[in-house]
């Protein structure tokens, strides 16, 4: 079993920059792949961008493409989330999640353990 702990949301003008930190507990975090999500008011909770278990292979949806960069440090037990050129369409609640396969990367179902959320607001 693996517990996520989001930080490094906050409110940032549009065009900045934020960088999001999930950190796992327990020894096995290189045996999952990471996931993030996030939910705006109103909406379903939509993926975003995920990471296999070494780093070596990365995902978005295309509305980050080129915007955000996932990374994970698997010595410290944290995935991360660089997100540039923010717009106030990325305003929302941004969960890390976590799974063992690496099928259906953009399916939230299919992840097993998610953080608590941290809220990101980018004002226009």
């Amino acid at each position: 079993q693996v517990q996520l702990v989001e930080s490094g949301g906050g409110l940032v003008q549009a065009g900045g920059s934020l960088r999001l930190s999930c950190a796992a507990s327990g020894r096995t975090f290189n045996n999952y792949v990471m996931g993030w999500f996030r939910q705006a008011p109103g909406k379903e909770r939509e993926f975003v961008a995920a990471i296999s278990w070494g780093g070596g292979s990365t995902y978005y949806a295309d509305s980050v493409k080129g915007r955000f960069t996932v990374s994970r440090d698997n010595a410290k037990n944290t995935v991360y989330l660089q997100m540039n050129s923010l717009k106030p369409e990325d305003t929302a609640v941004y969960y890390c999640a976590a799974k063992l396969q690496l099928g259906s990367i953009d399916d939230r179902s299919k992840y097993n353990y998610w953080g608590q959320g941290t809220q990101v607001t980018v004002s226009s």
